[in-house]
């Protein structure tokens, strides 16, 4: 017997049980099942701006906007050499989207789309997939405004899936799937809101409120 059509709503009770999809390659249409022995997070009440990204933030080379260009940021996070986001993965992920449980923030240098990240909310778990840049800090501007979004949208998780050293650069963290799962269970009975906090906030705002390190 084939296995059942993946669906968005099996996709989010997948995330709801602390697993996630991937593909081996753009071109393979086969998806696996990923549940990582460590975790990655972003403890959301550490998260701090430096002082580099705080003088990007503030020279108004960028713009950001939060849900404008969500199948867009996904084709950006794709457009690598290597990528586990197939065509199943990104139009799965296009629906989630338009059912409001899958979400971007998008960095524009005029009217060029140069950076951003999305994810997918569920509860007080937000479940980060991917983010780009095309231009020097723009994955971190982005980060930055989701990481003050999710804290005012009420979030109490940030997953990354794994801890990269680019991601453990920028302050993420790694905990065992015990630990993750405990902390998952919890996130999912908090009503968070990606939306909660309204339209993007100035620079400084997000700066002040993230607090900021050398």
């Amino acid at each position: 017997m084939s296995d059942p059509p993946l669906t968005p709503e099996n996709l989010l009770t997948a995330y709801a049980y602390g697993v996630f999809p991937m593909s081996e390659s753009r071109d393979d249409p086969e998806i696996f099942w990923v549940d990582p022995k460590r975790r990655g997070i972003f403890e959301l009440d550490q998260f701090r701006i430096s002082r580099s990204l705080a003088r990007r933030m503030r020279s108004g080379q960028f713009r950001v906007t939060a849900d404008a260009a969500f199948a867009e940021v996904v084709a950006g996070c794709a457009d690598r050499p290597e990528t586990w986001i197939n065509d199943t993965i990104a139009s799965l992920y296009a629906a989630l989207h338009e059912m409001e449980c899958a979400h971007s923030i998008e960095v524009w240098e005029g009217t060029n789309l140069v950076g951003g990240v999305y994810g997918v909310a569920l509860g007080g778990a937000f479940f980060g997939e991917s983010m780009f840049s095309r231009q020097t800090d723009a994955s971190k501007v982005a980060l930055a405004y989701l990481v003050d979004r999710l804290r005012t949208g009420g979030f109490t998780l940030f997953d990354t899936q794994f801890l990269t050293p680019h991601l453990q650069s920028l302050g993420a963290t790694e905990i065992s799937r015990q630990s993750y799962r405990q902390r998952l269970a919890d996130a999912l009975e908090v009503p968070a809101r990606f939306h909660r906090q309204g339209p993007i906030p100035s620079a400084q705002d997000v700066i002040q409120r993230n607090g900021q390190t050398s």
